[in-house]
């Protein structure tokens, strides 16, 4: 990163490199896409659904973030995501970004958002504070537990749509009004980047106040995400999987435990829902288990 990207990044959160891919690259990227549309729609279970048009280009889709599609497909057609994963572009970015030793989390995830697609709300900026993706600068050196890398295949002109930001919002001590995150008002704060087929965008993912703007433009939104993730952060993928206490240590050592007991047990991942018992102490000073609580509202009573 040359100084001015890394003042950038900083300050707003996100940054656009443009020309990342040749014109070829996109275009080879795109056949593999257009080839695979509908064996990705098979395997999401929609490819038969009512009103479902059999035409790539008018197709909504979104696969999972959760299964690398696009790095298992077969030769030629996995080559151009492959080759993101690790594009020179990406890694010495990425290096500054996450630290060395960064990882693929989770993806990569293919939206391809057709004109009139719904938003997504906006959501991150720490709310609630989750440290395995927070952004932190500490003597010259900056990091961030989650950054998302995004390869525009398809331009993205102004008012298209699409992804959305809040610039600086990394670095918020406040919480999001309620009507902005459901773009009741956008205070004048938002910006919905430009972009080129062959740019790609960077953002920091759970730092940083970001969401969807419904999808304008008559052509099909192509974006690919790769989330990656400092070393030692562990989101999504594998790690939700062996997280169980009667998964990640041997059963022997976790028998006859009481439920105390398992609930500090669980293996190391960021993404709990409902399923991660939380201990408490009651008035008599004994250890319990509590009601197993959503990450996502874990922090509403802070709000009032």
């Amino acid at each position: 990163m040359d100084a001015k990207e890394r003042y950038f990044w900083d300050l707003t959160g996100h940054l656009v490199v443009p020309n990342v891919l040749t014109a070829d690259e996109v275009k080879v990227a795109n056949e593999s896409i257009d080839y695979y549309t509908q064996e990705i729609l098979k395997r999401e279970g929609t490819e038969d659904q009512p009103g479902q048009p059999n035409i790539h280009e008018n197709t909504v889709v979104r696969t999972s973030n959760k299964h690398p599609y696009f790095l298992e497909m077969p030769e030629p057609y996995s080559e151009p995501f492959r080759e993101m994963l690790v594009h020179p572009q990406i890694v010495k970015r990425l290096n500054e970004m996450c630290g060395m030793g960064f990882r693929l989390d989770h993806g990569p995830e293919l939206i391809g958002h057709v004109k009139g697609v719904e938003g997504l709300r906006l959501h991150g900026s720490g709310d609630r504070h989750k440290p395995y993706v927070a952004y932190t600068n500490q003597n010259g050196q900056m990091y961030c537990g989650g950054v998302t890398v995004t390869w525009q295949l398809a331009d993205v002109n102004e008012g298209d749509g699409g992804f959305v930001a809040v610039p600086g919002s990394h670095k918020s001590k406040y919480f999001m009004p309620e009507d902005v995150k459901y773009f009741k008002s956008d205070m004048d704060l938002m910006v919905q980047p430009a972009m080129k087929a062959g740019d790609v965008l960077f953002f920091m993912d759970g730092a940083q106040t970001h969401g969807t703007l419904p999808w304008q433009a008559s052509h099909q939104r192509r974006s690919i995400l790769y989330k990656y993730t400092g070393r030692t952060a562990t989101r999504q993928g594998p790690a939700e999987e062996v997280a169980p206490p009667e998964i990640y240590w041997d059963e022997a050592i976790i028998e006859g435990m009481t439920p105390e007991a398992l609930a500090v047990m669980w293996g190391p991942y960021a993404n709990y829902h409902e399923e991660l018992p939380m201990l408490g102490v009651d008035e008599g000073g004994r250890v319990q288990t509590e009601e197993p609580v959503d990450s996502h509202n874990i922090w509403s009573d802070r709000r009032g």
